[in-house]
């Protein structure tokens, strides 16, 4: 043992709010153990993103690996952190580590509780998004897309929906569902360049057209989002599908319809108008019509929840944190706190989609990741250096658990099996549908 004396971390998740935590905490000084459920690193970078953007993917993956092989960084995969888990976080502060940052980002899904979402053919986006992307769980998991979609939603994540119907699936129909109006849309332009080629813009016009009067009474311009959506159709790319794809306003689902083989038949509306709120929000309010639409497939884009498998407070679908945090970043709080109890738990942060669901891609996660960080090192400058021995104890006590923990060597020979594979298919990319074969190649003998 050199003498050295440091801090003790635990990060938990390894997507891009996690890893870039990781690095600030070892740039200052911290020892950290980087806990990853999945086996691979990266998250929504590596799971979240459309499958088909190669380039993007392999940037962020030399940007993780880098991160990852800084000796202030203990990378271990394939370990669950949580109530009846691998590990739960009052075992993590028995090994040592003298804080926690959650960074695990929203693995819950969130729904709407109508009648019918138990029907066939009834699915949430994330799950479609981890199907495509190939990630253990989902990649081998059958999905009954039918030739009629309605996507529930009106951001990016239902334009990587609608790109994955038109594209690969070439379904005959999708619809595109916004309880409010066409001013309030999440998505981007870049998004939307990926499906306008298959996008009725006459009927997109009409939609618009339908709720001109409502928009303007609250003083938005039906004009300019026409313009929005028309503006980028020079850029739209080509298409090889017949989709037919379109967007409807001011409507909200309030039930599935199904057949007596539990599959979906269809999905009951209810016409909304728009109302401001007395926050200033331009708020859906109903109207008491209802209409069914003809669709066999209902896939929800509506945003997640966070793991309450970690045994944290929760205000909705978040974390509860501290409405007058003691290390605030640039005005934000990063610290856990129990809505129904005055005591703070002083020794968890939450950072990335962990903190905020559903919010921001890459880059927004990762400065996130950073500035919980920036919160724990404060948190930790109160608290004794804990020794190298202490420190190198509490690290190999975490290889015990998992299913085995996965540590960069493995990662990087896990990497290399693949990348063979897929030049020897001729591919551009190649990934192992199964933890089961990842662990096989990875616990080979060379």
């Amino acid at each position: 043992m050199d003498g050295t004396r440091r801090h003790l971390v635990a990060v938990v998740g390894a997507g891009p709010a996690g890893i870039f935590a990781a690095k600030e905490l070892a740039a200052n000084g911290v020892q950290v153990a980087l806990l990853n459920r999945d086996i691979k690193p990266g998250g929504l970078a590596e799971y979240g993103i459309y499958f088909d953007k190669y380039r993007m993917k392999s940037g962020l993956r030399a940007q993780f690996r880098q991160i990852l092989a800084q000796p202030g960084v203990a990378y271990f995969g394939n370990i669950t952190v949580g109530e009846g888990r691998d590990i739960s976080l009052d075992e993590l502060r028995r090994l040592g580590f003298q804080a926690i940052l959650i960074t695990a980002g929203a693995q819950g899904t969130k729904w709407l509780g109508l009648p019918g979402e138990d029907l066939d053919g009834v699915y949430h986006a994330k799950d479609l998004v981890y199907h495509y992307n190939r990630l253990p769980g989902y990649s081998q998991r059958e999905f009954h897309i039918g030739k009629r979609v309605a996507v529930i939603g009106m951001g990016n994540v239902m334009m990587d929906i609608a790109h994955y119907l038109i594209s690969e699936k070439q379904v005959e129909e999708v619809m595109a569902l916004a309880r409010r109006g066409p001013a309030e849309v999440k998505f981007d332009r870049k998004e939307l360049e990926l499906v306008e080629a298959n996008l009725d813009l006459d009927a997109y016009d009409a939609e618009v057209d339908r709720v001109s009067n409502i928009m303007r009474s609250l003083g938005e311009d039906p004009q300019q989002v026409k313009e929005f959506i028309h503006s980028t159709m020079e850029k739209a790319l080509p298409t090889r599908s017949s989709t037919h794809f379109t967007m409807h306003f001011l409507v909200s689902p309030v039930r599935i319809l199904g057949d007596s083989r539990g599959r979906v038949t269809g999905l009951e509306v209810e016409d909304n108008t728009l109302v401001m709120g007395a926050d200033g929000e331009i708020k859906a309010r109903p109207l008491g019509t209802r209409r069914t639409l003809d669709v066999d497939t209902v896939v929800f884009a509506i945003g997640d929840r966070v793991d309450e498998a970690l045994g944290l407070p929760m205000e909705g679908s978040v974390f509860a944190v501290c409405r007058q945090p003691r290390f605030p970043q640039e005005g934000q709080s990063y610290e856990v706190d129990d809505p129904d109890d005055p005591c703070l738990i002083k020794d968890v942060f939450v950072a990335g989609w962990s903190r905020k669901a559903s919010t921001g891609l890459v880059g927004v996660a990762r400065k996130d990741g950073m500035l919980g960080a920036a919160a724990v090192l404060e948190y930790l400058s109160g608290l004794r250096l804990l020794s190298e021995a202490e420190v190198t104890a509490a690290i190999q006590k975490i290889e015990a658990y998992g299913k085995p923990a996965v540590t960069r060597p493995m990662l990087e020979k896990l990497e290399a099996a693949e990348q063979e594979r897929a030049r020897s298919l001729g591919l551009e990319e190649y990934k192992f549908a199964s933890n089961e074969e990842m662990i096989a190649v990875i616990t080979a003998e060379s």
